[in-house]
């Protein structure tokens, strides 16, 4: 089916027309810097670290975490109203008991509690019901994202006194505001209290100060939470991973279907205890892991993996019948290794990217993918249908791999690419460059979809654009987004541009949409979402 996003104007084929600019995605994407007391800067001093930038560094971090962190099931915005003064009858209370207890689990926890005092028939709806307990609602409501070390220990005696006041079950529960590692007896009875009342949905993020406590600190999360056998959603953040060597083999999550790991100290073994344990698992989420570390997935239930901003040594899909989704975001190098991609068993894989020659190496069994590889059967994968790729089109060597790797993926209907800064050229990329790769059959005779993000008007990006338009026969679209702040004026662009809508393309019907003010904000959540067809689509 022809794709036609509900912002963009339709086209004739040989057009080449601005739209608005994307709606940037609601996201909360910066936390503010929390002052180090004066005993934790003077230590950062010592170690040479710039208390200020330390801050800001783990401001980021955490900023980042809550950019890929489950939203809450209730808003804070959920208010309990009493009866207007014109209402004399109370029909709500005559509901069933089920009914109530509905409405009384969508509320913040506060409003829920307060359910309690209408009268003795909701008090006992109150009682039972499972609640939602997200400690930044416990905030007050001009306090945002920031959290000073006094909140957070009012926050952490709130969140005692609402576990020990409801005697029913939590069914999720979201603990991102508390200064975990000055209450390490505290935290173990919560997450025992919440093991023994069925939580299904944790959210656990530790706020250390600074950064290096961190990294050097002997406390670890308390391995409690292996013991939740109810979960279905979990998600660590910011914490050292205990050790499961010691841990009872019978450890079990029979319920699991979705697990987070951001910014969380871990060793492989420990990763695939979890892996190993959890037959119902669909979704799997690293984010900003800093440590050495192999990712082996072997799972007969997972269908997504998000890797954001990480380093692996090697992600090996290894045995994933189900897997469809392989998502990967900002990688980077360590003392200039890239993380391997080896791509075994995984005959639903739909969805992969975005794969970065200067970040990744793929590899098919004992075959390293390089530029020039010949590709056989046993080296593609025939299932992608939807492919993203973050190229750097100036550079020789990135972009001799271009060709390689799409020959890898013949079936590609929809292609991301993401256009990165080129610096200084690497050569002369014009079209016989291009011309010279040859053939390649994803671009004739599958790809109906290109998505060119981050367009700067270099002639490199042309140059391949050309050579994609000259070759392509079944196109319907293509979107071009520009680069924010890449051009001077509108008629800078539109001259950057015009000689793509002026050459002669192979598919004639195809349209040529441009985005002028840069795309929105990539929502990694959304890249889970299987109700929707394309994970890297930021509409």
């Amino acid at each position: 089916k022809k794709r036609n996003p509900p912002f963009l104007p339709p086209l004739h084929s040989t057009e080449i027309v601005p739209t608005a600019a994307l709606p940037a995605t609601a996201m909360d994407t910066r936390v503010p810097p929390v002052p180090m007391d004066p005993a934790a800067a003077a230590k950062s001093r010592r170690d040479r670290h710039d208390p200020e930038e330390m801050e800001g560094l783990f401001s980021r971090m955490l900023s980042r975490t809550r950019n890929v962190l489950p939203d809450p099931p209730v808003s804070v915005d959920g208010r309990l109203f009493a009866l207007l003064p014109h209402d004399s009858v109370d029909s709500i209370s005559r509901l069933p008991d089920v009914l109530l207890g509905n409405i009384v689990s969508r509320l913040p926890v506060k409003e829920a509690a307060r359910t309690a005092v209408l009268s003795r028939r909701w008090r006992g709806v109150w009682r039972s019901t499972p609640l939602v307990l997200v400690d930044s609602h416990i905030l007050p409501e001009d306090a945002g994202t920031a959290v000073a070390r006094a909140d957070a220990r009012r926050i952490t005696s709130a969140v005692s006194r609402i576990l020990a006041a409801h005697p029913g079950p939590f069914r999720c529960v979201h603990l991102t505001s508390c200064y975990m590692e000055e209450f390490n007896g505290l935290l173990r009875r919560w997450l025992q209290i919440l093991a023994d009342k069925g939580i299904e949905e944790l959210i656990l993020v530790n706020r250390p100060m600074p950064l290096g406590c961190l990294l050097h600190s002997t406390f670890f999360l308390p391995s409690t939470f292996l013991g939740m056998t109810t979960l279905t959603c979990l998600y660590l953040g910011l914490w050292k991973f205990p050790d499961t060597a010691s841990v009872k083999r019978a450890t079990f999550f029979p319920n699991l279907r979705e697990l987070g790991l951001c910014t969380v100290l871990m060793e492989s073994k420990d990763l695939d205890f979890i892996l190993d344990r959890s037959p119902v698992l669909e979704t799997l989420c690293v984010e900003s892991n800093i440590f050495k570390l192999g990712l082996r997935l072997v799972s007969q239930s997972i269908r997504c993996v998000k890797i954001i901003l990480s380093f692996f040594e090697e992600i090996a899909v290894v045995d994933t019948p189900c897997l469809e989704r392989l998502i990967l975001s900002g990688g980077w190098t360590k003392d200039g290794v890239c993380t391997k991609v080896k791509i075994g068993h995984a005959p639903k894989l739909h969805s992969l990217g975005y794969l970065d020659s200067e970040n990744h190496v793929l590899e098919f069994g004992n075959t390293v993918i390089k530029a020039g590889t010949k590709v056989s059967p046993s080296t593609m994968v025939p299932s992608v249908r939807i492919l993203a790729l973050d190229v750097r089109c100036g550079v020789r060597s990135y972009a001799k791999m271009i060709p390689t790797v799409l020959r890898c993926f013949p079936n590609v209907e929809t292609l991301h690419i993401m256009s990165g800064e080129t610096g200084q050229p690497s050569g002369k990329h014009n079209l016989e460059f291009w011309n010279e790769s040859g053939t390649i059959k994803c671009i004739c005779s599958c790809i109906k979809l290109l998505v060119f993000h981050d367009f700067r008007g270099d002639r490199s990006e042309l140059a391949f654009l050309k050579f994609f338009f000259k070759s392509v026969l079944v196109l319907e679209e293509a979107l071009i987004v520009m680069a924010n702040g890449s051009f001077t004026s509108m008629e800078d662009m539109l001259s950057k541009v015009k000689p793509l809508g002026s050459m002669k393309r192979a598919s004639s019907d195809s349209t040529i949409t441009i985005n002028p003010q840069g795309g929105s904000i990539w929502n990694f959540k959304k890249a889970s979402d299987f109700s929707l067809c394309d994970p890297f689509a930021n509409d």
